[in-house]
């Protein structure tokens, strides 16, 4: 089990280590927001950021470079702490150099402290949470704006407390751990706000299905965080595919080398004090009461069913996402997994998910195969003796040929190597997409354009990643009705519709 010390910081004490030349900041009236959820006449969308934990971070410096988006606030229930994992030495000091365009200050943001990640994975700490992130925006805004017309970012812990309070703002970019996206998106959504969520777009099923019903009654324009699907890659693939490249496809096998956290662990049975600066209550939210443990969070939460979706969530919603445009595919209709021993609330070390999906059309049934955790499928019998297969990847098998990909298909050929030299690349026949993030907020100055990663498509493809991660934790073979939202082969249906604490649910 990685250790993880939490460190926190007071505010002053924050502000003293950052950096030099910390300008002081007027907080001015934003925008009046146009009618009928349309932007305001200056045309800057402004956002709230509900979770700025590490990725939380990444995410909101990529929507600050955004010409027209203005950060009001910040949300999360840890005001400061030092141990996040940073995927580079300073990654995210300079990562906010790099925004503000300095070559100093901003230290404090990445302590470089060693993490073990895992036994063969090891990284450095950094600082996110609501207090560096909320000074983060200041500073960038006043460098936007000038010092005394700078907008102030105000910071909460409770995203419901920043909805109830703050009314002026368009959208939020939801980026806490799984098992807060729906009850924060939800939330609002019913606000009148436009969602932007973290993948995986929710942690269970019916989560899911609640995510797309009210995002079709608010009319909220909303994305989930999977670029792959707006890439060039994604859209190749589909054009080579629908074209016919490879006659029909029967089958699918993908890859991960996942999980990069623990998993396979029993619940830590010892509690910890709750570090200073954090509301443990507020980042449990809906999941069930326990004690504070190290052995949770932060990035580790992935590997815990009641918090995070395993390696299948972290990482097939992104490749799953490009399979099922690819083959046009709607939910599963059974799931059968087997694994590593397992603990029932942890995740296993390495899994094995065989998902089936009925027959579209004039498309065939197709078999979708998923590893993880360092398992890989059989080498193919079109490969050569020097070929080898990746430590990630995505193999299409047709009737007529097999396309290998990376993992969420970039890079497609046909194997073997003879066959992708006579290959005539088809037409370009779709859209081309001028980026996930892009594609959000020009659909919310525009409600003629749509994105493509909308909880509606999503929420499908979220019911087979839930699929495959109940397979694993039953330990056999699911059946699953999409119209009953029923499941068969388990005790009980609490892992397609997870009990809430109460004034959690939705």
């Amino acid at each position: 089990m990685p250790h993880m010390k939490t460190k926190s910081l007071s505010r002053r004490s924050f502000l003293a280590r950052a950096g030099a030349g910390a300008a002081v900041f007027s907080i001015v009236p934003a925008a009046v927001l146009g009618r009928g959820g349309e932007v305001g006449p200056n045309g800057r969308i402004n956002v709230a950021f509900i979770g700025v934990g590490s990725q939380g971070l990444r995410v909101m410096l990529e929507f600050l470079g955004q010409p027209d988006v203005q950060a009001v606030a910040v949300c999360d229930p840890v005001r400061a702490a030092s141990n996040y994992p940073q995927w580079g030495n300073h990654e995210f000091r300079n990562a906010v150099r790099r925004l503000l365009g300095t070559d100093t200050g901003w230290d404090a943001l990445s302590p470089n402290a060693p993490i073990e990640l895992t036994p063969t994975l090891h990284v450095t700490s950094g600082m996110a949470g609501r207090e560096p992130c909320q000074r983060i925006v200041d500073a960038w805004n006043a460098k936007r704006s000038g010092t005394n017309q700078s907008r102030g970012c105000a910071a909460y812990a409770d995203f419901r407390e920043l909805l109830a309070k703050q009314k002026d703002f368009d959208a939020v970019v939801v980026g806490t751990p799984d098992h807060v996206h729906t009850v924060a998106s939800i939330a609002a959504m019913k606000a009148g706000k436009h969602v932007f969520c973290q993948k995986p777009m929710s942690h269970s099923m019916h989560e899911a299905r609640r995510m797309a019903e009210v995002a079709r009654e608010t009319g909220a324009v909303t994305q989930v965080a999977v670029g792959p699907q707006a890439s060039e890659d994604t859209r190749r693939l589909c054009e080579w595919v629908w074209a016919g490249a490879i006659g029909k496809v029967r089958a699918v096998h993908n890859w991960s080398s996942r999980p990069f956290w623990a998993q396979g662990m029993d619940r830590p049975k010892p509690a910890q004090p709750v570090p200073e600066g954090m509301d443990w209550n507020l980042w449990l939210g809906p999941a069930a009461e326990r004690p504070f443990n190290e052995a949770y969070l932060p990035f580790i939460w992935r590997g815990w069913c009641d918090f995070g979706c395993g390696a299948l969530g972290d990482m097939g919603c992104y490749s799953f996402d490009t399979i099922f445009r690819g083959l046009k595919l709607q939910a599963p209709t059974a799931g059968e997994a087997s694994s590593t021993h397992r603990y029932p609330e942890s995740y296993p070390l390495a899994s094995l998910v065989h998902l089936d999906f009925a027959a579209r059309g004039e498309q065939p049934p197709v078999k979708l195969a998923w590893y993880d955790g360092g398992l890989k499928p059989e080498r193919p019998p079109e490969f050569g003796p020097q070929d080898a297969l990746a430590d990630e990847g995505l193999l299409f098998v047709g009737d007529e040929g097999t396309i290998l990909a990376e993992f969420t298909g970039s890079r497609p050929r046909l194997i073997p190597e003879a066959k992708m030299k006579a290959f005539k690349e088809p037409p370009k026949t779709l859209p081309r997409s001028p980026g996930n993030e892009r594609e959000w907020l020009d659909a919310i100055k525009d409600r003629k354009l749509a994105t493509g990663a909308n909880f509606g498509f999503s929420a499908t493809v979220t019911e087979a990643l839930c699929l495959g991660n109940m397979a694993v934790r039953a330990g056999g073979r699911v059946g699953w009705d999409t119209a009953a939202m029923q499941a068969t082969g388990l005790k009980s249906q609490d892992m397609v519709n997870p009990p809430a604490r109460p004034g959690w649910g939705v």
